[in-house]
């Protein structure tokens, strides 16, 4: 207890504001109301390459199933762009009142990283809830890719437009991805030791120092740990592409049956570390496996191609699917553990040539 005392007083010595958590604030799960989803147009040819109009397509379909139940931030460079991508929204008879642009310069599109972590706080006068966003430090997934470090700082930028420059921003001073935590909305986060202890990020921490930060900026009472995350992952081991909360004692993670594929160890550790974990009553949580979708190689490397990278929204869930036998099994896992949502597949081939698919690109903005 005295340890972590004094870890909390650490934490609030090297902040200039108090932490969300002493302030009430705390992230809630993703299938809690959402006020919208914010995206950033994909337009990095060095990222996708020959894929870029797939991805672009995948984009759209992405904002048709998703925009009946709650609003969509889209980040464009230029006026040009917002119109060109209008267009093709009414082509697609996609509600344009459900849209907003931001007109903000970004490098690449990964939205989940990139952006700010949202987070709810007590309620207002008027009902409402208080909502924040947390500034983590962006360094291109441990500085592996100079092109794309001007991303850094979009959160700051981002809160100097209109509709969110009412939310009080935090900054930790720590490098940190929002595909790296995953929370339950009930005091628990699922992370990995491959990416946050990872000497690339914050080597002047330590995990228990890393996990008070967590505790404090997410408004979380416990850490899970796992390990290692899938093979072909540059992100060093994200979460979101291993487990996954789906109601606050239910965790979804991906498992590989085939026991001569590289993946199948990494898998099997991390599922039986869930297996011991228990919730803050002391149970032991559900866990479902998620299968995988196979190999999908793209230049002799093997891309990080995962069903856990869906993204709960307010009426549908959005997968991944990879043209592999596993897709209607996966689909079927998670409609059974979403019954009053649409569970829709969208083919990201394309996408995870950038390394990453839906969850990766997408941040929810919970309602207020």
């Amino acid at each position: 207890m005295e340890e972590q005392i004094r870890m909390e007083k650490k934490i609030l010595n090297q902040t200039s504001c108090q932490t969300p958590k002493s302030l009430g604030f705390h992230m809630p799960a993703e299938w809690e109301s959402q006020e919208a989803i914010c995206l950033s147009w994909p337009k990095n040819k060095e990222t996708w390459m020959h894929h870029l109009s797939a991805v672009q397509e995948i984009f759209i379909q992405f904002v048709f199933h998703l925009h009946t139940g709650q609003k969509v931030f889209i980040l464009v460079d230029d006026k040009k762009t917002e119109q060109l991508i209008t267009k093709r929204l009414q082509e697609n008879k996609i509600n344009l009142s459900q849209i907003t642009f931001f007109q903000l310069k970004t490098i690449d599109s990964w939205m989940r990283d990139i952006g700010p972590t949202f987070l709810v706080g007590k309620k207002t006068k008027e009902g409402a809830k208080e909502r924040a966003m947390v500034e983590w430090i962006y360094n291109a997934w441990g500085n592996k890719y100079d092109d794309l470090l001007p991303d850094t700082g979009l959160p700051e930028r981002m809160n100097q437009f209109p509709l969110l420059k009412y939310l009080k921003r935090f900054e930790p001073k720590i490098v940190l991805e929002g595909g790296s935590i995953e929370v339950n909305g009930n005091g628990t986060c699922l992370t990995t030791k491959q990416c946050l202890l990872n000497k690339n990020r914050n080597p002047q921490l330590s995990q228990t120092e890393i996990e008070e930060y967590l505790k404090e900026y997410l408004g979380l009472s416990q850490v899970i740990w796992l390990n290692e995350g899938i093979v072909g992952d540059d992100t060093d081991g994200h979460i979101d592409d291993l487990s996954r909360f789906v109601n606050k004692t239910t965790i979804l993670t991906a498992y590989e049956d085939d026991q001569a594929d590289e993946n199948y160890l990494i898998l099997d550790e991390n599922y039986k570390l869930l297996k011991k974990a228990k919730d803050l009553d002391g149970k032991p949580f559900t866990i479902i496996k998620l299968p995988m979708p196979g190999k999908l190689i793209e230049e002799g490397r093997r891309m990080p191609a995962s069903y856990a990278n869906f993204y709960i929204g307010n009426k549908a869930v959005i997968v991944p699917i990879f043209g592999h036998k596993n897709d209607e099994k996966a689909l079927k896992i998670l409609q059974n553990c979403f019954p009053d949502r649409k569970v829709v597949g969208i083919n990201c081939v394309p996408l995870v040539y950038g390394f990453g698919t839906l969850h990766c690109i997408s941040q929810q903005l919970p309602s207020g």
